[in-house]
């Protein structure tokens, strides 16, 4: 490859690395043809961006790169796919459904400004809530005291209607 090549490759990942907050480094080894096939499409249902990558050319764009991606160094062998995305749990999810076969297999992930190095924080990145189901769960949190109140006033009118409901019908 030349190194006109590789540079664009280099300046093509770190474009993605600052587009995109999360990524996941997957190996993708034991994957035939198919199989990558599917992957790509979930990963293209899910907005993922997947791309294949030669680790000395995504080592580079982690040394360009303004954040410090030193954790994930140990982590560029053999095969690796990235998976970028705008969504943190969104890939953890998707792996998880691949965790009975093994493969692919997570190898490290950049996701909310954090590493996680190793399969095993699988199950930790999935948990992982969004920023949408954050905001879901604060809204639903403020509207439970409200929703309270307003319950306990209606009840409250309908005692009242009732019992001035009841006097006025009862004879004198």
């Amino acid at each position: 490859m030349k190194k006109e090549v590789k540079d664009t490759i280099i300046v093509g990942l770190g474009e993605k690395l600052k587009a995109y907050p999360h990524f996941y480094l997957v190996d993708t080894a034991g994957l035939n043809a198919e199989k990558t096939s599917e992957l790509r499409r979930k990963c293209f249902k899910n907005d993922i961006k997947m791309v294949v990558v030669k680790n000395t050319l995504l080592h580079k764009a982690f040394e360009n790169s303004d954040v410090d991606f030193e954790p994930l160094y140990g982590c560029l062998k053999g095969s690796t796919a990235v998976m970028f995305t705008n969504t943190a749990n969104v890939p953890a999810k998707m792996l998880k459904e691949y965790t009975k076969e093994g493969i692919p297999a997570l190898k490290a992930a950049y996701a909310e400004e954090s590493f996680f190095v190793g399969a095993d924080k699988l199950e930790e990145l999935a948990a992982l809530k969004s920023k949408n189901e954050l905001i879901a769960d604060v809204v639903a949190l403020l509207q439970s005291p409200a929703k309270n109140v307003v319950s306990a006033l209606q009840s409250g009118a309908n005692t009242i209607h009732g019992v001035l409901k009841t006097l006025g019908e009862r004879p004198e």
